[in-house]
């Protein structure tokens, strides 16, 4: 069969190679990161807008995941808010990421992970910008061919990667777009989620060796589904209660 999904496909692979060949260090430093924070009784956030959402939503409360690893989701920037044309306007609105910290319980010694592909929006650079001030160590994931073209946002006219301390590049193409099907003018088939949730789980997977390496018993989920599973994780909440925010 002769389908441009399975370039799609093809081209994903590639990416993901680009992303392990230069983006390992960056990744490793995050996780040493995130380890030193867990450690030290700290907790992580995740948090992205709109379809940026995605990865924050993929790293907390599932099996294999780890316990302490909290999403930041105001409703106002998830894709169920109506008309959903809300959220793109949400992104731009100046002060706005500041009133959500101010409501988070993220404190100095804190680790925030922030996905935003364009790195241009308000909400995400905003947010760095205020968590730094706070002493929360913060990790861009970004889309570097993207937002090296397009203007910033943000009041400071900086971008998403020009304000944290690591930056993680998911090696994207630009508009995240990547399929150009003949007759048409506009490409199809974003990358940044499929990318992106593979970002991730390598991170929490290093964070996991990191923990390891420190003789800390890293605090991962059981999936509730399999028998004992509940009771397991009941046992996580209340050990890590502290670092634990969406319960």
């Amino acid at each position: 069969m002769n389908s441009k999904s399975f370039d799609y496909l093809t081209h994903v692979e590639e990416i993901l190679e680009r992303v392990k060949n230069t983006q390992w260090e960056s990744m490793d430093a995050c996780a040493g990161k995130m380890a030193e924070a867990i450690a030290g009784g700290h907790s992580v956030f995740a948090f992205g807008a709109s379809h940026a959402g995605i990865l924050a939503q993929e790293l907390f409360y599932r099996t294999g995941g780890l316990a302490v690893l909290n999403a930041i989701l105001p409703s106002e920037f998830m894709l169920n808010t109506r008309p959903v044309t809300q959220t793109s306007t949400m992104e731009k609105l100046d002060g706005y990421p500041t009133a959500i910290l101010k409501h988070t319980p993220i404190h100095e010694g804190d680790v925030l992970l922030l996905h935003s592909v364009s790195g241009r929006n308000t909400a995400a650079i905003e947010m760095a910008i205020e968590a730094r001030k706070m002493g929360v160590s913060t990790i861009a994931i970004t889309n570097m061919e993207y937002t090296s073209q397009v203007s910033s946002r943000h009041k400071s006219g900086k971008k998403l990667y020009e304000v944290c301390d690591i930056v993680i590049d998911n090696c994207g193409d630009f508009e995240d777009s990547s399929m150009l099907l003949p007759g048409m003018n506009q490409k199809i088939g974003p990358t940044s989620s499929a990318v992106g949730c593979t970002i991730v789980n390598m991170i929490v997977i290093r964070t996991v060796e990191h923990l390891q390496e420190m003789g800390i018993e890293p605090p991962i989920f059981h999936s509730a589904n399999v028998d004992g599973g509940e009771e397991f994780n009941n046992v996580l909440f209340e050990k890590y209660k502290d670092q634990i925010h969406y319960m």
